[in-house]
């Protein structure tokens, strides 16, 4: 078992060295790892791969925030599966759903679930059937700073609201030093970053903020951006590379953009201690999350107000948004085969190394019952 955990370990990490828009083959089954190491991590979770029938061309977009778990799942499916191209684009949760209920990809991934009007719109190209959201991925969305001289930073729902609508807009402010009695705040101008994009993220960090601070939140919300002022970046990437490259920056992205160097917020609840942005924390939230969906949709409520200790509150689900019934036939088996994979033991296994949360138990299960009718 220490073997298997260490080899997915590496081969998490070394997944998660790739860039840019995925569209990784069999022949780049490779990138897996450096030298033999990365080649048996590879060929040993490989084993554990059920192609079945899965063959040519899958096209999914959607989610940044996912995408480092997609990189990781992809280049373990490809060792397995080697007649089959898996070609993610991390567009925005907006602009996937979009071509998926357009019939440009097979799936496409979401950090907020299908509205009304989307599953309408899906009909149309998921014959006989609709879309329906299978929940796949889970974290904590992390609030990233680069204040110099402060490596502890502790902020609660009111002032990060009043931060990103441009109401507090210097690190000194009365209510940030109150917050952090011992951290030594400079003078310096906030610069606040938010997507520039449609996103999943933006939708789940608003309804926070509206949850947690509604005299401070005025906002509708949305996978659109709707306060005025700050800045703005497109995609987790570019909002973790803005933060990293801009003094007195603040902006929100996944825990798995959080790294070299990026320092993240611990967000005060009504919990005794402040609450740091980790897999483990995020988990613990996201285990109280309830299905709303109907049918064979797997929606889920998030509690952003969470009181318990160590409940991180700003979470996200990722879904993977596909057709119940109606699927294309030539992509429906690569389709099952991949979900398939990333919903088993092994593929959820591989997200915490790569600052994720895997689904609770409860929740994978239905959402394995629910892949294997798919049609």
């Amino acid at each position: 078992m220490k073997l298997q955990r260490k080899n997915r370990r590496a081969l998490a990490l070394g997944a998660l060295a790739v860039s840019g828009a995925l569209a990784l083959t069999a022949c780049g089954s490779d990138d897996t790892g450096n030298g033999n190491g990365g080649d048996a991590s590879a060929s040993a979770q490989a084993g554990n791969v059920k192609c079945d029938d899965a063959k040519g061309q899958l096209q999914a977009s959607g989610s940044s925030a996912q995408k480092n778990a997609i990189d990781a799942w992809v280049a373990q499916y490809v060792a397995a599966c080697k007649g089959v191209q898996i070609n993610y684009n991390p567009t925005g949760s907006g602009a996937g759903i979009t071509a998926f209920t357009q019939g440009q990809t097979a799936f496409a991934g979401s950090d907020s679930a299908l509205k009304p009007e989307e599953i309408e719109a899906s009909k149309k190209i998921c014959s006989g059937g609709q879309g329906i959201d299978l929940p796949m991925v889970g974290g904590p969305i992390a609030i990233g700073f680069n204040v110099t001289g402060v490596d502890t930073l502790v902020l609660d729902a009111p002032t990060l609201a009043q931060i990103f609508d441009n109401k507090i807009t210097n690190w000194n402010d009365e209510a940030i030093a109150k917050l952090n009695p011992d951290a030594k705040l400079p003078d310096l101008k906030i610069q606040a970053f938010h997507r520039s994009d449609e996103s999943g993220t933006t939708d789940n960090f608003t309804k926070y903020l509206k949850a947690a601070a509604p005299d401070d939140w005025k906002y509708e919300g949305g996978k659109s951006w709707e306060a005025k002022g700050g800045q703005s970046a497109q995609g987790s990437s570019g909002l973790a590379q803005q933060v990293k490259q801009t003094a007195g920056s603040i902006s929100y992205f996944e825990l798995s953009y959080a790294k070299d160097g990026v320092k993240t917020v611990d967000i005060k609840t009504e919990a005794a201690e402040p609450v740091k942005a980790t897999v483990e924390n995020a988990t613990a939230a996201i285990g109280a999350a309830k299905v709303v969906g109907t049918g064979s949709d797997l929606a889920l409520e998030l509690d952003y107000t969470p009181q318990a200790d160590g409940a991180y509150p700003l979470v996200l689900v990722t879904y993977e948004i596909v057709c119940d019934k109606g699927n294309k036939a030539d992509t429906l088996p690569a389709t099952k085969s991949f979900l398939n994979y990333i919903a088993s033991e092994d593929g959820q296994g591989l997200l915490a190394d790569a600052g994720y949360a895997p689904m609770p138990a409860e929740i994978i299960t239905k959402v394995r019952e629910t892949i294997s009718s798919l049609a």
